[in-house]
């Protein structure tokens, strides 16, 4: 503002002098230099048009020309037909380009060679331009950037004795080199502009000396408005505007400059150090006359930026223009601007800095650390009790558990960590649970609600200084989850509406999250429970196999590992190991629908190839019907190993479907992984799965597992294999619940990111006198023989009490196995924890139990043997079928480890 001022006044008086350079014989000057001007460039324009047009057709004739003559001249013919024709031409080209004045003469053949040009090093190459038309007969003329610079050139072709083109001859000139006619007139136009010049000049001195004669100074209208608009100008703009004399007195001030510095009216013209309304640092100031740029000096209850700048020296004395802001406004607008930043960052920080996992009690403090000190002093979070075990809260504030205390201090008196507390209805948390709206106290000193919550305590608050509150309710989906309270202390004012509404913005960030943990606790309470209800609570009694197990929960969530141990008929054992894809609520349902099945498969008496058919089957179902269901989760699939133990025989059939292969460690000490086949996994119905069969010496453990026990972001499947051999290595005589800790020790991180499951069984045989077996005829008569072999074992085993029922048992079954079977019949005898009996032959005609009417002669024996067994059933095999019955052992007898084995038939 001061620079424009300073042009606006040397402008005027320039203009009253009769200097102004815009004066009308200026501007007669001004007109006739551009006029000169414009016709010197006109002229130098056509000339140079036309020196181009005529260097362009003399460089066009004179190559054509010299092209011509020498594809005519005699001799040509001959040299092109010799062996070396750049031998012979290239001296004649060059005679012949310095004679006539152009700059090369290029002989090429038909292709484009060149024989000859001025530099022999482009001899040989190609040359620079169209051929197409000359060889086709035609005189060719064009205009290239060819190896010595802007050419103009002419191609004409080289005709044989057979009248067809047997070579090219191209002439041509740089166009630098043509002589311009610009160079001859340039100087003549150039000449008579500057004359003309001259003369304007010289004619528009003498008029503008008469004019001044004439016009001694302005108008009295013209002055007159002259001043008013420096009036107008002067006291009618928003700044501030003062002229200092270099000796320090004010020459000029404006109504603006007045107002913003409270002058007297007798300002002007008075020293500046004697207005003693100025601030000593503006008089100082302006009486140095130094630049000053946006310097901020006081003026009463006024901040104004000052800039100061001096005159330029030419018509008058030196002095300094000054120019003032008030930036009262600006600086508050600018405080209020860096408050709301310092709002937004906190905002941002607590979008970042609250809701890192899924705890409740953690969100809580992240809520807390975000507040202190940026918004409040301290911080109290108080969640409803059921909220922290994943529950609906409670209607009203009560039961509310303080989970977080956060401050600038240490020692405040409100109430501490886990403490229960109950609201009063009349305190601003309790009005603000029921409402659901944020309560702000500033004055906590005077809230009587407040203060009868707890008189001792909120005493104590208050000494402490603690005056001012919000209370602002965690909310989410409108359900009030808690309260957060934020505490301000003396060194700060009390908190107002902006900062309730920011306190209510933050809160309702970290309800979100809070929310969202208290349902993920509730979920993972739930699959929890649900997944340790589902798996086994306790091993079966067996005398087969004994066994270690583990089972690990994912620290994130539950999914569907699990794992089985089932006794089968005929002392054996089934184990079973499986996952389902996923992880919730879902995973761990469907892996006990899946368990299910299992034992009621095994209940037939299936081989482990047909069990997982049947487990496929099941598990194709339960994804066709989930995928037609609207709201539930499609099963990605399933992983299951089987195997069944025999101690008497002491062999393992096992079938896999898509899981990984088990370990066994030899009694040696040695750990492997057999040669199992690999079965798709459950729900893809691709393929028919293989059962592979085991011999097993006795002390050798089977190790099964699920893939959260080897694999790991940090290391690949074979990695984990390997090292799940290695910690099995060298220990035979371990117990498999030692095993089951050394592998998870060695294996697992403190906190697993997938859920484990872990199933050692070490093998054991039965001892053979407790096994008794025969080959039956098949003759009627072979039964009674029979009765008096299991009675003399039975006699041996100490069994005499079983001896009937089980003379009665044999007997209809061997009956039918004369009767209805084929060859072979055999006869087995297992004691172990019950009696087991079993009749075997070659035929696959499975017994049917039936109700036989009075007027019947028989159908009564499977009756009778399901009445006095207390199971039975039947067992296929690969030869025939197994019908088995099985008796409990008489309560003063145990399993004997003594006996002489049965008797030889």
């Amino acid at each position: 503002m001061a620079d424009r001022f300073a042009r606006f006044r040397r402008s005027s008086w320039r203009l009253l002098s009769g200097r102004s350079p815009r004066s009308v014989a200026g501007q007669v000057l001004v007109l006739q230099v551009a006029l000169v001007v414009l016709l010197v460039v006109c002229a130098v324009f056509a000339l140079v048009l036309q020196s181009e047009r005529d260097t362009s057709s003399e460089a066009k004739r004179r190559s054509i020309a010299v092209a011509q003559t020498f594809a005519h001249s005699p001799g040509i013919l001959q040299a092109l037909k010799t062996t070396h024709p750049s031998k012979v031409l290239q001296p004649l080209t060059e005679a012949g380009r310095r004679s006539a004045g152009v700059d090369f003469i290029v002989v090429m053949d038909t292709k484009g060679i060149r024989y000859t040009h001025p530099i022999p090093s482009r001899i040989g190459k190609r040359f620079v331009g169209r051929i197409g038309p000359s060889l086709a007969g035609k005189l060719y003329t064009e205009s290239v950037h060819g190896p010595l610079g802007h050419e103009v050139q002419a191609t004409v072709p080289i005709y044989g004795a057979d009248g067809r083109v047997t070579a090219l001859v191209s002439a041509g000139l740089k166009v630098k080199n043509v002589t311009s006619e610009v160079n001859r007139q340039l100087p003549i136009i150039l000449s008579a502009g500057a004359g003309a010049l001259v003369v304007a000049t010289g004619g528009t001195a003498l008029v503008g000396r008469r004019l001044r004669r004439q016009t001694h100074s302005l108008a009295p209208a013209e002055l007159t408005r002259i001043y008013e608009h420096h009036d107008t100008v002067l006291h009618s703009v928003r700044e501030g505007v003062l002229i200092v004399s270099e000796d320090g007195r004010l020459l000029l001030a404006n109504d603006e400059a007045r107002r913003l510095l409270e002058l007297p009216p007798d300002a002007e013209g008075r020293s500046v150090w004697e207005l003693s309304s100025l601030d000593p640092e503006t008089v100082e100031l302006l009486a140095s006359g130094r630049e000053a740029t946006d310097e901020v000096h006081p003026a009463g209850e006024r901040l104004l930026a000052v800039n100061q700048r001096p005159t330029e020296r030419g018509g008058g004395g030196a002095a300094t223009v000054v120019t003032l802001r008030d930036s009262t406004e600006l600086q508050a607008v600018s405080g209020r601007a860096e408050l709301a930043r310092e709002r937004l960052k906190l905002l941002y920080d607590a979008g970042l800095g609250i809701g890192t996992t899924l705890d409740v009690v953690r969100t809580a403090d992240e809520l807390a650390q975000v507040a202190v000190p940026r918004l409040a002093d301290f911080v109290t979070v108080d969640i409803a009790d059921g909220v922290l075990h994943g529950e609906e809260p409670a209607p009203t504030a009560t039961g509310l558990r303080r989970v977080a205390v956060h401050g600038i201090r240490d020692d405040p008196p409100l109430y501490g960590k886990d403490r229960l507390i109950d609201f009063l209805p009349s305190t601003p948390q309790a009005r603000g649970y029921g409402s659901g709206r944020a309560e702000l106290v500033t004055d906590l000193a005077g809230a009587n609600g407040w203060l009868a919550q707890d008189p001792q305590r909120t005493r104590e608050i208050i000494a402490y200084g603690i005056h001012s509150l919000i209370a602002a309710p965690i909310q989410a989906r409108g359900v009030v989850l808690g309260m957060a309270n934020f505490w301000r202390a003396k060194r700060h004012e009390a908190f107002d509406e902006e900062e309730l509404s920011l306190a209510e913005e933050l809160v309702a960030r970290a309800a979100v999250s809070i929310d969202n943990a208290r349902r993920y606790t509730r979920e993972h309470a739930l699959a929890v429970t649900l997944q340790r209800s589902l798996l086994p609570r306790a091993l079966p009694e067996q005398s087969a196999l004994e066994i270690g197990y583990r089972y690990l929960p994912a620290q994130s969530g539950v999914s569907g590992d699990w794992f089985d141990v089932i006794p089968l008929p005929g002392s054996r054992v089934a184990l079973a190991v499986g996952d389902v894809v996923g992880h919730g609520l879902h995973a761990a349902a469907t892996m006990g629908r899946l368990r299910t099945a299992v034992h009621n498969f095994s209940t037939l008496d299936l081989p482990p190839d047909e069990i997982l058919s049947h487990l496929d089957d099941l598990v194709g179902r339960i994804d066709q019907d989930e995928a037609n269901a609207e709201t539930a989760a499609e099963v990605v699939g399933a992983t299951c190993l089987y195997a069944i133990y025999d101690p008497v025989t002491r062999r393992c059939t096992m079938a896999r479907a898509g899981h990984l292969a088990p370990a066994l460690v030899h009694p040696d000490g040695t750990a492997t992984y057999p040669d199992l086949p690999t079965g798709p996994p459950l729900g893809l119905g691709a393929m028919p799965f293989q059962t592979a069969e085991l011999h097993l010496p006795e002390g050798t453990q089977l190790v099964l597992y699920t893939d959260g026990l080897i694999e790991d972001r940090r290391r690949d499947l074979d990695e984990g294999m390997e090292l799940l051999r290695h910690a099995l290595t060298g220990h035979p005589h371990r117990t498999p619940e030692d095993s089951c800790q050394a592998v998870l020790d060695q294996l697992l991180p403190p906190r697993p990111k997938d859920d484990v499951a872990l199933l050692i069984a070490r093998t054991r045989a039965l001892p053979p006198d407790h096994i008794a077996d025969w080959d039956v005829p098949a003759d009627p008569a072979a039964v009674s023989r029979m009765r008096t072999h299991v009675a003399d074992t039975l006699d041996t085993w100490n069994l005499t009490e079983l001896a009937f029922t089980t003379e009665l048992i044999l007997s209809e079954l061997i009956t039918n196995a004369i009767r209805y079977g084929t060859d072979p019949i055999h006869v087995r005898l297992i004691h172990d924890r019950t009696l087991t009996c079993e009749v075997s032959d070659g035929s696959s005609t499975s017994p049917h139990l039936r109700y036989a009417a009075t007027t019947d002669e028989g159908g009564r024996g499977l009756f009778l043997v399901s009445q006095m067994a207390e199971r039975w059933g039947t067992r296929y095999t690969p030869q025939g079928k197994v019908i088995w019955a099985e008796q409990a052992l008489p309560e003063t007898d145990g399993i004997s480890d003594e006996g002489s084995g049965p008797p030889p038939v």
